[in-house]
């Protein structure tokens, strides 16, 4: 039984620790991601450091590198409860193997001093002879042999026992020594965030004395992005109003069927001089989505994209997003971002987030911007170079677009997801 419960203990021991170091792998997968963005934001930040004009792309990319430190931070308190769990589920059974092994010594102590007692063979045969009857006697002879066999199988019960032992207290060490090793970590890590908020206000401070040239960047951006918009919702207007000329000529079309249908039936009612039947029901008018939907490929589209919502993937395999969906401030400016900015490398490869059809291509002071309808979700990549798709073509999960285009020091990607109408925060749409 003391050994079942060994056996148990060890494989509980080994399961637990085999989840712990897969999650301890994704951990450390996750901060070194995110140190590889912090280190590219860094890059794009001392492009712009030496700069005597303040712009809006490096507040944003502070901002950015604040967030992503929390989150480095973040991940290290997991990394630090995780090796917590390990070093609780180690200590265990640290104190169990002792536990165990002091009770085998005990136990072999016993059957080494019951042998030095009867260590002599003439005491042997005597306990063999002294049998009833030769069945009596053939059972104690096994005995004897089983007894030997047993010593020997506590023996090696004790060095696997041992060598466990021995081998949990240096697991434990070694996690002791990676938790020591993460809280050092943890401290460096506090100190640079520190520095980047104290990074933060100086900037922000900085506002005042430029605050007329910073205004009239916002501005310049707003305007920009305004011509953007316009086009954006233009085109998705144009493809609601074109799924609705088409629903409308097909509910035309079938309501004529029904109708000569129907006139037939009571001309045929007269003649057999029976009641005229009840006319058709008049279908009723459908909704923006249910008209964007209603062929069972556009339908099988949408159903495929929002089944991808938090899954989809990024539109640049590289990048960190920069600015956030919604309404920004600054000092006294504001302004509001209908996606997100990611910033990326020059030149690097933008990517449709899942399949549809082109139904936009169009260029602003020489920057394009690529829609994709998806059922009745649309998506659209703004600040691009190089387009490789035009309007009407189709386009596959991750299909190449074009290039993202550099804007002063910076390449960055605008990117949006609408349904219908209606504005949608692509960080709850793509992986994370």
């Amino acid at each position: 039984m003391k050994l079942h419960k060994l056996v148990f203990i060890l494989f509980l021991s080994v399961f637990t620790l085999s989840v712990s170091a897969q999650t301890a792998n994704e951990l450390r997968r996750k901060k070194e991601a995110i140190e590889r963005d912090i280190e590219q934001l860094q890059k794009s930040l001392n492009k712009t450091a030496n700069g005597k004009k303040l712009t809006l792309q490096q507040i944003n990319v502070i901002n950015a590198q604040i967030r992503l430190r929390q989150d480095k931070i973040g991940t290290i308190n997991s990394e630090i409860k995780n090796l917590d769990n390990q070093i609780s589920q180690n200590t265990n059974t640290v104190h169990t193997l002792q536990g165990q092994l002091g009770d085998l010594k005990k136990e072999y102590a016993g059957m080494i001093r019951f042998a030095q007692r009867n260590r002599n063979s003439y005491d042997k045969m005597m306990f063999i002879f002294a049998a009833k009857d030769f069945n009596q006697a053939y059972k104690r002879i096994k005995y004897l042999q089983q007894f030997s066999q047993y010593r020997k199988k506590q023996a090696g019960y004790i060095e696997n026992t041992q060598q466990d032992l021995n081998g949990k207290i240096k697991v434990l060490d070694r996690t002791l020594k990676a938790k020591s090793d993460l809280l050092k970590e943890q401290e460096r890590e506090r100190a640079r965030l520190g520095q980047d908020k104290n990074q933060q206000s100086a900037v922000l401070n900085n506002l005042s004395k430029q605050e007329k040239t910073f205004k009239q960047d916002i501005a310049s951006k707003k305007k920009q992005q305004a011509q953007y918009d316009r086009l954006i919702k233009a085109a998705i207007q144009r493809a609601i109003e074109e799924a609705r000329r088409e629903e409308a000529r097909k509910r035309a079309a079938e309501e004529a069927r029904l109708a000569a249908e129907a006139k037939a039936a009571a001309a045929k009612a007269k003649a057999e001089n029976k009641p005229a039947p009840a006319a058709p029901p008049v279908a009723k008018a459908k909704t923006t989505s249910e008209t964007l939907t209603a062929t069972p490929e556009t339908a099988r589209l949408s159903d495929g994209f929002e089944n991808n919502r938090g899954k989809l993937p990024w539109p640049v395999a590289t990048g960190q997003i920069t600015e956030r969906f919604g309404m920004h401030k600054v000092d006294q400016a504001s302004y509001t971002n209908n996606g997100v900015d990611i910033t990326t490398a020059p030149g690097t490869p933008v990517r449709a987030v899942f399949a549809g059809k082109v139904i936009k291509v169009d260029y602003i002071q020489g920057r394009a911007v690529v829609i994709i309808m998806h059922g009745d979700y649309f998506t659209i990549y703004q600040n691009l170079r190089d387009v490789k798709v035009s309007t009407g073509s189709t386009v596959e999960t991750k299909q190449v677009l074009g290039a993202v285009a550099t804007t002063g020091d910076d390449a960055i990607l605008k990117f949006q997801i609408w349904r219908g109408n209606a504005i949608l925060n692509p960080e709850a749409w793509i992986s994370k």
